[in-house]
């Protein structure tokens, strides 16, 4: 399987993975939108130095895989690039942040700190968003952003920019494919034709597009989605689970719970 086949294919899976039965998967799409972005902005709002408030925090996207049954190990080999990407931002700061802090009896430098903050802010955002992605389909997304009261123009462009990725990945995989026949004894596509392809992709997707849009006013489309067909009303369920994991993350961001945990052992 080539990289775009292989791009398909994992577009297709997070679908079919977001519209599992699951208990997770059937929680309200606007509690699941409020939670992770409150828990984003929960986790950015540590300071660089406060390492060990902001390890707590991860008992968030743990219990969230846990209850999703969704595989860690799939979820950082699909994660393999952004990751190492946002590792990548904070490595420099102990050359430039060499403020000392104080553990214990032993003196660090605050640039390793601030490094290790940094990392695991990123990783716990990603993981959070994966998490929304993996529980939540597409409409239901939309359908939150426009119980938000988010422009449907917004909302709509979002969608079907998400729906029409995988057309265009399959226009170039049909082009790459046929190149490749063309070629056999070729590794790659050679220079010269790029530019030729790239049209070619262009005029195909222009095409499908429009055989979209057509499709699209047969059935109906009117400039507007009803994403979720009728609404969806939010239950006694949804409420306690979003009022939990406000309170855990307000007790975790006010409170070092894991050091006053350890400090009693």
């Amino acid at each position: 399987m080539n990289q775009i086949s292989n791009a398909i294919y994992e577009i297709h899976h997070m679908d079919t993975i977001a519209s599992r039965d699951q208990w997770v998967n059937q929680i309200h799409p606007l509690v699941k939108f409020v939670l992770t972005v409150t828990y984003i902005a929960m986790v950015v709002s540590f300071s660089k130095y406060d390492l060990i408030g902001l390890v707590g925090m991860m008992v968030y996207p743990i219990a969230g895989f846990i209850l999703a049954e969704l595989s860690f190990k799939d979820s950082l080999k699909r994660l393999r690039i952004v990751i190492p990407l946002v590792c990548l931002i904070g490595i420099v700061n102990p050359f430039f942040d060499r403020v000392p802090i104080q553990i214990g009896d032993i003196t660090v430098n605050g640039g390793v700190i601030s490094m290790f903050t940094l990392i695991f802010k990123g990783i716990f955002t990603v993981l959070a968003a994966y998490l929304l992605i993996a529980t939540t389909t597409i409409e239901k997304i939309c359908y939150a952003l426009r119980l938000l009261h988010l422009p449907e123009i917004m909302i709509t462009q979002f969608l079907l920019t998400y729906r029409y990725v995988t057309v265009l990945l399959e226009e170039v995989n049909r082009i790459t494919q046929a190149y490749s026949l063309r070629a056999p004894n070729q590794k790659g596509i050679h220079y010269k034709v790029w530019g030729t392809l790239t049209g070619q992709v262009l005029l195909r997707s222009m095409d499908r597009a429009n055989a979209v849009y057509e499709s699209m006013l047969l059935r109906g489309y009117d400039g507007s989605f009803s994403y979720m067909g009728k609404d969806i009303g939010i239950t006694v369920p949804d409420v306690i689970y979003m009022i939990f994991w406000l309170a855990v993350f307000i007790i975790f961001r006010r409170y070092p719970v894991f050091l006053i945990v350890g400090s009693l052992f």
